[in-house]
Parts: structure tokens; C-alpha cells; sequence
């Protein structure tokens, strides 16, 4: 942008004068200027900037701490979570923890049986009201047939 250029070399003042310009030509046009000098941080309050590298910074120190809890550095005594990252939290014993763990395994598995199950029971009777419908249909032909256009 030229005019952009053109202006940062004259500095701030050249940037109040666009501004002071742009409100008596077109309000639009000075409202406009004004967001466009806070939002760049060009009047040198450096909003834009700033908050920009707050909002990095407080993304940054949530990622670190996600990745503590992860890792099981986060002081709690656990890893990470109740195996959604991985790793179940151990009791101490393993007998139980082998205990525990091939019953949930077990129970995931039934329970992916069962929905499977569901879905048969589900396909079955959407195929039976199918059958029901097509058998009334062949039985009883509609009453008034879609009437043809003539071919003129």
C-alpha cells in the first residue's frame, strides 16, 4: 500500500492529519482510519501487539500444563487421567490393576457385541415393516393413477 508507506515515513502526525481529513470528507472514511491506526498499533499504544502476545502466551502456558497432566508430572499422584490419554491410574496392586484392566477390556467388548446386536435387531425390523409396506402396496394398487400428459 503506497499511501500506508507513504505515511509511516511522515510519522504520527501525518496519520492524525489522514484521520482529521478523512472525518470532514466521509465520516466512514475517518472511522475507518482510526480502527485501522488502533488495530495496527501505528499510534504507538501497541494494543494489537500486546494483546496478540498475551493471548500466545496464555495458549503457551495451557499447552505446558496439558502436557504436565499428560505426563503425569502434575502432582496428583495419578498419570494423566482415567485412560482417556493412555494410561489408567494404578492402585498400587498389580494383581487388581491386571484384574481391572481385563474387565474393562471384556466389558468394552460386550458392550460393542451388544450395540452390534442393536443394529442386527434394528436392520431386522426395518426390513419387516419394509415387507409389510411393499405386500399392502402390491395388494392394493393406488385408486387414481397419476394421470399421463398428452403427447400433442
Amino acid at each position: 500500500m503506497p499511501i500506508v508507506e507513504k505515511l509511516d515515513e511522515y510519522g504520527k502526525g501525518a496519520w492524525i492529519a489522514f484521520a482529521v481529513l478523512g472525518f470532514i470528507v466521509f465520516w466512514p472514511l475517518g472511522l475507518a482510519t482510526l480502527a485501522f491506526l488502533f488495530w495496527s498499533g501505528r499510534m504507538g499504544c501497541g494494543y494489537a501487539r500486546d494483546r496478540y502476545e498475551h493471548r500466545m502466551s496464555r495458549l503457551q502456558d495451557k499447552m505446558d500444563r496439558m502436557r504436565e497432566r499428560m505426563a503425569g508430572r502434575d502432582g496428583r499422584g495419578f498419570g494423566g487421567g482415567f485412560g482417556g490419554w493412555g494410561r489408567e491410574p494404578s492402585s498400587g496392586n498389580r494383581a487388581f490393576d491386571e484384574y481391572r484392566s481385563e474387565t474393562l477390556r471384556r466389558l468394552e467388548e460386550e458392550q460393542r457385541e451388544f450395540h452390534d446386536f442393536l443394529g442386527r435387531l434394528r436392520m431386522a425390523r426395518d426390513k419387516a415393516e419394509f415387507d409389510q409396506f411393499m405386500n399392502e402396496r402390491r395388494n392394493n394398487p393406488p385408486a387414481n393413477p397419476p394421470a399421463q400428459p398428452d403427447a400433442a
